[in-house]
């Protein structure tokens, strides 16, 4: 069950799969060379049985599993610890000085966060995974996560968010947030673009260019 509280107003990082063949892994299956039946015996039959709605909700928990299982962000035992106060920022590489700037003092508008106050360390990992993942399809490009200052030292989910949003490659910045957005209990976040994104600016520049011709 998800216990995100995410809102998107209206960036799961996911790698691309590689479609092997049944006939590239049958030797490797049995431990000799077999070749497979392909379509000689082999016919694969269109279900003509409708979907109950028992059925769909099965599928959708089974497809909320692979999401789970796919996520590979640190536990715990793997998390440098942070204190309370202190400031917490990363930049990925070709990241812009003037863009991660404007991000760090709060300038951009925050198309999405999520609260993980009373949030288990488990229960974050698994928002936090999902949460990103829904900013990079949804086409958010700034967002915020309040994880709280921690009462107790180490602050145990500022320590968590700042491994985790590395390991993140679809996150490209992140950086503290300004006192307004929550101080040192909350961190902003720069997305990559999704693809609905590339292509609004593709279409923006494309537009750029015809009305450039047109005038000249």
């Amino acid at each position: 069950m998800d216990n995100s509280k995410s809102e998107l107003s209206s960036r799961s990082p996911t790698n691309d799969s590689v479609d092997c063949s049944i006939g590239e892994t049958f030797g490797e299956l049995f431990g000799e060379v077999v070749q497979p039946l392909g379509d000689k015996g082999a016919t694969f039959l269109r279900s003509t049985s409708k979907k109950t709605p028992g059925m769909a909700v099965r599928h959708k928990h089974a497809q909320e599993d692979m999401i789970v299982d796919a996520n590979f962000l640190d536990p715990l035992t793997s998390i440098v610890d942070i204190e309370p106060p202190e400031i917490i920022s990363y930049c990925r590489a070709g990241v812009q000085h003037g863009v991660f700037k404007k991000m760090r003092l709060g300038k951009y508008d925050l198309q999405a966060r999520l609260d993980l106050h009373r949030y288990s360390v488990e229960q974050a990992r698994s928002a936090v995974w999902k949460f990103i993942g829904d900013c990079r399809q949804k086409g958010a490009r700034c967002a915020l996560i309040i994880h709280g200052k921690g009462k107790l030292k180490p602050a145990v989910l500022k320590s968590c968010i700042n491994h985790w949003l590395r390991q993140l490659h679809d996150v490209l910045a992140f950086h503290t947030a300004q006192k307004h957005h929550g101080g040192a209990g909350a961190t902003y976040i720069l997305i990559k673009k999704g693809l609905h994104s590339r292509e609004l600016t593709a279409e923006k520049l494309d537009q750029s260019r015809r009305k450039r011709s047109f005038d000249s």
